[in-house]
């Protein structure tokens, strides 16, 4: 809510921003199945070390999706994932000392995170500017901000600043495929890094 705003608006204007994005097709259950069972395949297949981390996301997606597992499905969104953001939270905080965390070389990768944030952000708008070019149908500029891993946050400022010069013109839905393609890209970045840094 803070990095982002200040850039998508720098590199858009009031009529890119006012764009309604056309309603998609239906996507059919079959799809919605094979996509998760399609994408951990190819990432296991290409890139090992990110199955854990994506093979995490596509279990909890087909466990929605296929609907037969209800109870658990509804567990995993809600009560389980409380509980194991806590841990992470009480975990990461436990071992977050003063002395270990305020060093150049922590302050240094927190400023190249939002750097990277910005870069991410200013990339996404700039190519949705660019898809429009050779575009039939109009893309709105903000939803390529949503391209970055911070679901669904990304995709809700793209959504507020939409609605900021037209108040009806709801990007959410639109943004959020970009949001779960920057989740996807940047777990299989992560496995590319992991793969090098293993092989060193």
């Amino acid at each position: 809510p803070l990095i982002q705003p200040p850039i998508m608006k720098a590199l858009t204007t009031e009529t890119e921003r006012k764009i309604r994005m056309v309603q998609l097709r239906t996507v059919s259950k079959r799809e919605k199945i094979l996509f998760p069972v399609v994408l951990l395949l190819l990432v296991a297949l290409l890139l090992p070390d990110a199955a854990p981390l994506l093979g995490m996301f596509c279990f909890g997606n087909l466990m929605r999706e296929s609907g037969v597992v209800e109870r658990l499905s509804d567990t995993v969104q809600n009560g389980l994932i409380n509980i194991v953001t806590i841990f992470l939270g009480l975990s990461v905080g436990a071992k977050l000392v003063a002395d270990k965390f305020l060093q150049p070389q922590t302050l240094g990768i927190l400023l190249l995170g939002v750097v990277a944030f910005g870069i991410g952000t200013a990339a996404g708008v700039l190519m949705a500017k660019l898809l429009n070019l050779c575009s039939k149908n109009k893309i709105n500029p903000l939803i390529g901000s949503a391209g970055v891993s911070a679901v669904p946050m990304a995709a809700r400022v793209s959504n507020k600043v939409g609605l900021e010069s037209d108040a009806q013109n709801f990007l959410l839905m639109h943004a959020m495929g970009p949001n779960v393609a920057g989740v996807i890209g940047s777990a299989i970045a992560a496995g590319v890094m992991l793969k090098y840094v293993l092989a060193m």
